[in-house]
């Protein structure tokens, strides 16, 4: 990407280092001191039209509000404030909401970040839906090409929604319990990213919703799977996936996938409403406990791993969204 200023591109992939200020450049968001006290007003401050990269930093704290990142013609990076860019474990920064579907919205319009703006990037924050059980209830909605690097993202049901454009998701956090990563057309890559499950008899962690073939797919690559923190799950309580869609595309490949995956793998979506026909659901390279058993009749052992150029292009290395140095 174009920095504002010398210097601003290596902040974005310095690794193992603390970002606790803002980057020169960057408009300053905190709970008390800083240029903008609210996300929402640092990103209305920044031209749509203009080309010039921008960028966004959000100090320590909790902020309680719906973010709206529109489509911009400029390249955007939100930061926020870590003792550890590395990974998500020094994330010292959240955003956080609880609106669902429950209160008559899309799921789109549930999400905590909702993002439009093609080559966004986002660095080091949480981002929660704390609505809890009973309803859909996004905490990100990706309706753009973008990457995510070493960021949280916790939920219940339909957490992330990678809905439109590539999306790439390195050595990031994502929890849930029910379908909590789900869409329709896009592509999208979780690299060395850990899937969290909360404590539930049934669980599925993809609900991918391709209607047609060549519409969408998910790759999940030397990612994680376990229950989250302190929740106690059934030994095969969960699934990899099941279909929202008849053309449903989900690929699990060099991962350690703990006990509470069940020895089928892969779930129906409802008795009645299998949707199997045509699901690519694979399996490469897998470790542990939940990557052993009598895989579903649908699902398909593959005989090497898919390569992140089928996913997100053979251009993907050169794209402004996409940062090496995670993966």
């Amino acid at each position: 990407m174009k920095s504002l200023v010398p210097g601003l591109a290596f902040v974005a992939s310095a690794l193992a280092a603390s970002r606790t200020s803002a980057p020169s450049g960057c408009l300053n968001v905190q709970k008390s001191g800083g240029t903008y006290s609210t996300i929402q007003a640092a990103v209305n401050a920044l031209s749509t039209t203009s080309t010039a990269a921008q960028c966004i930093f959000i100090g320590a704290g909790t902020f309680n509000e719906q973010v709206l990142v529109p489509a911009r013609s400029a390249q955007l990076t939100i930061y926020g404030y870590s003792t550890d860019t590395s990974s998500y474990s020094g994330n010292g920064a959240t955003i956080t909401a609880s609106k669902s579907q429950a209160d008559g919205l899309s799921n789109d319009a549930t999400a905590t970040l909702r993002v439009k703006a093609a080559n966004f990037k986002l660095y080091n924050v949480n981002v929660n839906n704390g609505y809890g059980q009973g309803s859909q209830a996004v905490a990100l909605s990706a309706y753009a090409t973008s990457g995510y690097y070493g960021c949280k993202f916790t939920g219940f049901q339909d957490t992330v929604l990678s809905n439109v454009g590539y999306h790439l998701f390195a050595k990031c956090l994502i929890q849930g319990a029910t379908d909590f990563i789900f869409g329709q057309t896009s592509y999208a890559w979780f690299e060395k990213s850990d899937i969290r499950v909360l404590a539930a008899s049934l669980g599925f962690i993809t609900a991918n919703g391709a209607s047609s073939s060549g519409a969408s797919m998910y790759v999940f690559n030397n990612c994680n799977v376990a229950a989250a923190s302190g929740n106690t799950v059934p030994a095969g309580a969960y699934y990899l996936g099941r279909p929202w869609g008849a053309y449903a595309k989900v690929v699990f490949q060099n991962t350690n996938l703990s006990a509470v995956i069940n020895s089928a793998g892969w779930r129906i979506w409802n008795t009645g409403d299998e949707r199997t026909s045509n699901v690519l659901f694979g399996e490469y390279g897998n470790s542990g406990t939940g990557a052993s058993g009598t895989r579903a009749s649908f699902a398909t052992k593959l005989s090497s791993a898919v390569t992140i150029s089928s996913i997100l292009t053979s251009s993907y290395a050169s794209q402004a969204y996409y940062d090496a140095s995670y993966m």
